[in-house]
């Protein structure tokens, strides 16, 4: 069984640069969000009863979902947000299992943004947290996504607090200064890692 790695972060705090410093590295990613996309894509199961609940005017003329008018959809109505959370997450859930047993690295990196608020923290055998200060967050949220204060505020504020998300933390990387600071501290958390699964295979061989 492979080493699981769980990367989380809250919004705008720079999961993807993390991420993609490991994958530098050669450790494979198993992304919580390019999943979430790949399960609703045109003729998947997922997109057909997506549509069949908010009509056409939900996806793109290239049959692709909108993913701005489901975002509308659900940012006011929690009953909404419920149904797709009901809906999507088994799905993820399902094709992330399939991509982490298929892993024959020592270990791989989990990435998944809601790993505290949807309870899944367990399901690790270690967490990372890249850590910012909510202001860095809303500022480049905003940037990033060319959205208001207010939408990114009321993102902020449906993901659980950063002291929440700290408590679980194994290991944490600040990304509120200079990035290349990430490098070194990801090669390091590296080679611990590495350190981990080994042992980890080890007590299993036992």
């Amino acid at each position: 069984m492979t080493y699981i790695v769980a990367l989380t972060g809250g919004i705008g705090s720079g999961k993807s640069t993390v991420a993609n410093a490991f994958a530098h590295l050669g450790v494979p990613l198993v992304d919580a969000d390019i999943i979430a996309r790949q399960i609703v894509e045109p003729g998947t199961a997922a997109l057909s009863t997506i549509a069949s609940r908010y009509g056409n005017t939900i996806l793109q003329a290239d049959g692709w979902l909108n993913r701005g008018a489901l975002r509308r959809k659900i940012f006011s109505e929690p009953e909404e947000k419920a149904w797709l959370n009901s809906l999507l997450h088994p799905l993820i859930q399902q094709e992330t299992q399939r991509q982490l047993a298929s892993i024959d690295k020592p270990y791989a990196l989990w990435v998944v943004p809601l790993l505290v608020e949807n309870g899944l923290h367990q399901r690790a055998n270690r967490v990372l947290v890249v850590d910012v200060a909510p202001e860095i967050q809303l500022a480049r949220t905003i940037d990033r996504d060319g959205i208001t204060r207010q939408q990114a505020e009321y993102i902020l504020a449906s993901q659980v607090s950063r002291q929440q998300r700290l408590a679980c933390a194994d290991d944490i990387i600040d990304n509120s200064g200079d990035p290349h600071m990430i490098a070194p501290r990801v090669a390091s958390l590296h080679q611990q890692y590495l350190n981990l699964a080994a042992a980890a295979q080890q007590d299993l061989h036992r």
